[in-house]
């Protein structure tokens, strides 16, 4: 019996056999056969049953329609934007809470809360058709509870239900700013119903005519469809007046209706804005929604191989939000002779909305310039609420509802003429748009003032419909009672800070807690 060679006698044995021209010859026989074997049997899987071997692209190609071809990269480039967008509701969250006072957190948290909640599943039901799908130029009129959707919306290469997510997230963060005007005198039923007409119809269907696929602004100036003579259509690349200055307006209604907080007393009237409870929730919320818009506006390229387009909407974006918060700061300091950190907050946020429409059109330079002028903007539109006597505690209206508009007039000041339309597999710049700072003229300039103009209007005239008929249901706004009280203790029956109550230093001085309550 021979002796069990080792592994490496064996590699030995082998390499020596080899040396010798029959055994090579033996080997390539072998191998040869086997080889030859296998592709026999590949050729007879292949005749009987072609999709086993995966070899049925080889056949001719279908008739693929563009809207039924998913592309994987853009899909979960927009899903991760779609995830940064919904993460902008904590920096709303905490934004709201801190700029209120202690006695009214708890119903900021249920309203942000809730509204997501509500929002969701309006979208899903008929707010996304309302807003995205095919129908006339006011409203559109399929896809009802997603049914009978495509692979992808429209040709975008987007999976179809990635893509609701994004919008969804942005309809969300309309009915929030809403919100942020309405602090602290709104009962929680007159949320519920106005956050439901907000979410369900007023921003999906004002929202279609400047983005949905048929909308009158999106295919204004072409002919037989609105003023076609124009020869220019509405651009809004991210929602300077689809998102914020609708969500703007409706906050105005709200603020309008149901008047100040009691006790608010204003500039003119020899008082002041009622002082923030947490400037560090506040700030920090206010970060939250800066990181939070870079899924804002470069997600909504819908492409991950426009990567240029991705990093100069990322830079204008960011550049745009630095240049107006230390303008708003400078020019806070102009005012009260303080460095004051609610005005640099919203500063910043103002320059973050007035950037998102023209962020993919403007240089570096045109982004700092905008920036600027919002920031200064913000401070304007603060103080022009408080002599107007309206109460809006955190400064939505200033910084959604006039940056809005002022980031959409900007484009048709400051598109540079280098960039076109964002693609599904890269950019096209074949036709620039260029505003009026550029030797562009005055025809965009003149298609952003009409479609500014339109939304607005139509948005602050409803708006002002569904709060006032909300009023007089008795239910927009809080019972007297319950307002001196305390919103959260009358609305919600728990404070957000308990720990106030337990000596009468820690009470804030607008809060009235009985001892039978704890």
């Amino acid at each position: 019996m021979r002796p069990k060679l080792s592994f490496r006698g064996k590699l030995q044995r082998l390499g020596a056999r080899l040396l010798q021209p029959e055994w090579r010859r033996y080997c390539a026989l072998l191998a040869g056969g086997k080889f030859a074997a296998l592709m026999i049997l590949m050729i007879a899987f292949t005749l009987i049953n072609p999709d086993l071997m995966g070899l049925s692209g080889f056949a001719a190609d279908p008739d693929l329609k563009g809207n039924a071809i998913v592309n994987p990269i853009n899909t979960m480039w927009t899903l991760v934007a779609a995830f940064l967008v919904f993460g902008m509701q904590v920096g709303f969250t905490m934004l709201e809470a801190g700029f209120c006072r202690s006695r009214e957190t708890v119903n900021v948290l249920m309203e942000c809360i809730v509204d997501t909640c509500l929002c969701g599943l309006l979208f899903y039901a008929f707010g996304f058709a309302f807003m995205f799908a095919h129908g006339n130029g006011f409203i559109g009129l399929n896809w009802f509870f997603l049914q009978g959707a495509p692979a992808t919306y429209e040709t975008s290469g987007v999976a179809f239900l990635a893509f609701w997510l994004f919008q969804f997230a942005f309809a969300d963060t309309c009915s929030t700013i809403t919100s942020g005007a309405m602090i602290g005198r709104t009962g929680f039923w007159g949320d519920l119903i106005y956050s439901f007409f907000v979410s369900g119809f007023i921003y999906p269907i004002i929202g279609h005519w400047s983005w949905g696929p048929d909308g009158f602004l999106a295919t204004m100036g072409t002919p037989g469809n609105f003023m076609p003579g124009l020869g220019m259509n509405f651009h809004d690349f991210a929602g300077s007046t689809v998102v914020h200055t609708i969500g703007g307006m409706v906050a105005l209604a709200g603020a309008i209706v149901l008047g100040p907080r009691l006790g608010r007393k204003f500039k003119r009237d020899g008082g002041g804005p009622m002082l923030p409870h947490d400037l560090t929730i506040a700030a920090s919320g206010g970060l939250l929604l800066w990181f939070g818009w870079y899924g804002f506006n470069p997600g909504s390229t819908l492409s991950a191989m426009d990567y240029i387009g991705i990093g100069r909407v990322a830079a204008n974006t960011t550049l745009a939000a630095c240049s107006a918060g230390l303008v708003a700061m400078i020019c806070a300091y102009s005012m009260s002779k303080k460095w004051d950190v609610s005005f640099t907050v919203n500063g910043f946020l103002a320059g973050l909305v007035a950037i998102t429409c023209p962020c993919y059109w403007v240089s570096p330079l045109g982004a700092i310039l905008l920036g600027a002028v919002g920031g200064v903007i913000v401070v304007l539109g603060v103080e022009l609420l408080e002599y107007l006597r309206i109460d809006d505690p955190i400064g939505a209206v200033p910084v959604h509802g006039m940056c809005g508009i002022w980031g959409t007039i900007s484009l048709g000041l400051f598109a540079s003429g280098e960039y076109g339309v964002t693609g599904v597999f890269a950019a096209d710049n074949s036709a620039p748009l260029k505003g009026l700072f550029y030797g562009g003229g005055t025809q965009i300039l003149t298609a952003q003032l009409i479609g500014s103009a339109i939304t607005a209007v139509a948005t602050l005239g409803i708006g002002l419909v569904v709060m006032y008929g909300v009023n007089a249901m008795g239910l927009l706004r809080v019972s007297a009672q319950g307002e001196r009280e305390g919103i959260d203790l009358h609305e919600h029956g728990i404070s957000a800070y308990p720990e106030y109550v337990i000596s009468s230093l820690g009470t804030p001085s607008a809060m009235t807690v009985s001892r039978d309550r704890l």
